[in-house]
């Protein structure tokens, strides 16, 4: 069975928001559209604690978007977002959500990030979403959403990983670019992910 995975289409990720992916809202009717044509939708949502290791506003004197060690792991500091609760952190009131069938929160440990849908970054604790979508008999994924170079990025890599056949919806998803090209020169656009 394939699988569509909307990843993080939340509201801090739209224009406004706490951390606005630039043109983020244009991945909503693309991926609304796409509904329809899934017999599976899921849903990831960053679900931070107020205080996670992530912002930057958890580390007095750090900026965002500088590099620091979290738990043993390189982190980029970013700025307080979907925090658990919030309307930031609530998946975005145009995105239909009458076809998704689960969604599955990540980022809810204040120690540790979770790019990926599937794990958290250093891949020592499961979502829950790849053996929820195993024992649904998901075989084949395509992943789309926020951001193309982060979460959708690392969701598509550990899906392949786990040995789902994965595509990536390149018009359903943006990204941040924090460096020019960002997004186009991520390794979840290459080929050997299809």
């Amino acid at each position: 069975m394939k699988a569509l995975l909307l990843v993080d289409i939340q509201n801090d990720f739209l224009p406004g928001g706490a951390m606005a992916v630039p043109d983020g809202d244009a991945v909503i009717p693309v991926a609304n559209k796409l509904q329809s044509t899934f017999p599976l939708v899921v849903a990831t949502q960053d679900w931070h604690p107020a205080n996670h290791g992530s912002f930057a506003a958890s580390h007095p004197g750090k900026k965002v978007f500088e590099q620091i060690e979290l738990n043993g792991l390189p982190q980029t500091l970013w700025p307080v977002h979907c925090v658990q609760g919030t309307r930031g952190a609530e998946l975005a009131a145009e995105l239909n959500r009458d076809r998704i069938a689960n969604v599955f929160p990540k980022g809810t440990d204040a120690g540790i990030d979770s790019y990926s849908g599937l794990f958290d970054n250093g891949h020592r604790r499961s979502t829950g979403l790849g053996e929820w979508l195993k024992a649904q008999r998901v075989t084949e994924v395509f992943v789309c959403g926020l951001a193309t170079d982060y979460c959708v990025r690392f969701t598509a890599l550990d899906a392949a990983k786990m040995g789902f056949k994965t595509h990536l919806i390149e018009d359903a998803s943006r990204g941040v670019n924090l460096r020019p090209d960002d997004a186009k020169n991520s390794p979840s656009t290459d080929a050997s992910l299809r």
